[in-house]
């Protein structure tokens, strides 16, 4: 049986906590490397540059330096991600960016943060998925980070035709930082200052909660929540 089948029943809950480090990283490797096997170059990965991305990133290139991926950036960004952004495609031109440039009223984030995550994150996405004829898009999406990521599966078809692949739902933040530390990853500069989550520079503060997600969007309807692009159709 291959792990795709065998992911279909797994109990998550019992897989986060039974498998150890070196397990998790087998069974993230494995993953992605049967999905390349099975959807090749419509195999596709989405950066946002967090440390859960880079550690996904890391892992599609053991399996293949052909993968590709994409980036979605906004005009909110802080300095710091967009110069580890410009560093990163540089290194990886593979990388592509999108951007979404609509005009809107620049304090959307403050009124309407749902809409603002709809024009600048999910309706990019969209268009990378489109534009680059992704069948599977990989995510690094973990089911421990947050209260909104407890009922994700390890490989989802959300949307038709679009199989959604999320190799490291298992890991704890501690085995992304033991992983990041061990091969050596670079990581976004902002980790150093206190932050456990990025977003954009109005809607990410540093907090001392317990949910690594606490600090996105806090005094919204949207605190700790999700942009949109994992809970919204792509296609």
């Amino acid at each position: 049986m291959s792990i795709f089948e065998e992911v279909k029943n797994a109990d998550l809950k019992v897989l986060v906590d039974g498998l150890n480090f070196k397990e998790k990283v087998d069974r993230s490797l494995t993953l992605i490397s049967e999905a390349y096997k099975k959807y090749g170059d419509g195999l596709v990965v989405a950066n946002s540059l967090g440390k859960d991305s880079v550690a996904v990133w890391d892992l599609v290139k053991k399996v293949s330096p052909k993968i590709r991926g994409f980036i979605i950036t906004t005009r909110f960004k802080p300095k710091e991600t967009i110069e580890f952004m410009n560093e990163t495609v540089k290194k990886y031109p593979e990388l592509r960016i999108y951007k979404n440039d609509e005009k809107i009223p620049d304090n959307l984030y403050k009124t309407d943060p749902h809409k603002c995550c709809d024009v600048l994150k999910v309706l990019p996405t969209r268009k990378a998925i489109l534009e680059m004829g992704a069948t599977c898009w990989v995510t690094g999406l973990r089911c421990t980070e947050g209260k909104t990521r407890t009922d994700f599966k390890e490989v989802e078809e959300r949307d038709k035709g679009l199989i959604k692949l999320n190799p490291i739902l298992l890991w704890k933040e501690r085995e992304i930082w033991q992983y990041l530390a061990l091969y050596e990853v670079k990581v976004n500069p902002l980790y150093k200052v206190g932050y456990r989550s990025l977003g954009c520079l109005p809607c990410t503060k540093i907090t001392n909660e317990e949910d690594e997600r606490a600090g996105r969007w806090v005094g919204t309807s949207k605190m700790g929540g999700e942009c949109g692009i994992h809970t919204r159709p792509l296609k």
